[in-house]
């Protein structure tokens, strides 16, 4: 992991002060067509930390995602990465020091899956950390499960092949903070739970991920900490254990859910409630 490197030109460090978040918004408001989605939410991610944004669709979980990578404006509050307001941040640098995973994204020509796993590399061009980028993208290739097609086109990849590629583009970046936006939408179980695995372990090696799921078992068990979001506003943040409360989630997914023990005392089971027809 290149957790050192600093950004040539910008005089700061790319690691923040000992106890400091690497990410965090304060009462951050962000409109879409004039409509607020967003309502003065907090939230923070700590080197080391795999945060989890759940909430139901509409919640303001990819808006929260984009605000905080500096992709969205804020209408009040503020946003900040390794303490510095994220709208200041030049997009080279700002490239350098977190990579984000967006739902969905299109590669318009007919690049090899290689060569789109390369582009994670573009940011480094023309510094020393260049002389990684072979090294770089073949952990990212083979960590994300894509090494195998790697002289394949993309036009010849599927939807959950193309979504882990995608990933492996991010993982190539190296950069330490990790921000991904339903990196599991388009992928089975086997690749669910791989992506989940090297995100914490990204984490695990000093990075600070900030990962929005649907999953609330992928939340359970692979999240150090959750932000529950509902209509815009944090309903809940803190450890699974705390915020996966069954009338808690219940009432914010309008939708009886259970939460129960893991009898081999895992992560615990999230489960809704079926009323099934006899």
């Amino acid at each position: 992991m290149m957790l050192g490197l600093r950004p040539r030109g910008r005089p700061v460090t790319e690691l923040p002060a000992a106890g400091e978040p690497a990410v965090q918004g304060r009462d951050l408001t962000v409109l879409l067509g004039g409509r607020p989605v967003l309502h003065d939410v907090s939230v923070a991610v700590h080197p080391g930390e795999t945060v989890a944004l759940i909430g139901p669709n509409g919640a303001g979980k990819s808006t929260l995602l984009g605000a905080l990578a500096g992709d969205r404006p804020a209408a009040s509050g503020s946003a900040t990465i390794m303490g510095h307001a994220a709208a200041s941040w030049p997009p080279l640098h700002l490239a350098r020091t977190r990579a984000v995973l967006p739902q969905s994204s299109s590669v318009s020509f007919a690049f090899s899956a290689g060569e789109v796993v390369e582009m994670g590399r573009a940011p480094w061009a023309g510094t020393d950390a260049a002389d990684a980028d072979e090294e770089a993208i073949a952990e990212a290739m083979a960590d994300a499960g894509v090494a195998e097609f790697a002289g394949r086109g993309i036009d010849t990849l599927s939807g959950g092949e193309r979504a882990r590629l995608a990933l492996a583009r991010v993982l190539a970046q190296h950069t330490p903070i990790l921000m991904l936006d339903e990196p599991t939408a388009a992928l089975d179980l086997h690749h669910q739970e791989l992506t989940l695995s090297l995100a914490r372990r990204r984490a695990r090696a000093g990075c600070a991920v900030l990962v929005v799921l649907h999953d609330l078992g992928l939340a359970a068990a692979y999240a150090d900490r959750i932000v529950l979001l509902d209509r815009g506003r944090v309903a809940a943040d803190g450890p699974p254990v705390t915020v996966l409360d069954p009338d808690l989630l219940s009432r914010i997914y309008q939708h009886p859910i259970e939460v129960l023990p893991h009898p081999a005392g895992a992560a615990p089971i999230v489960l809704p409630v079926r009323a099934h027809a006899t």
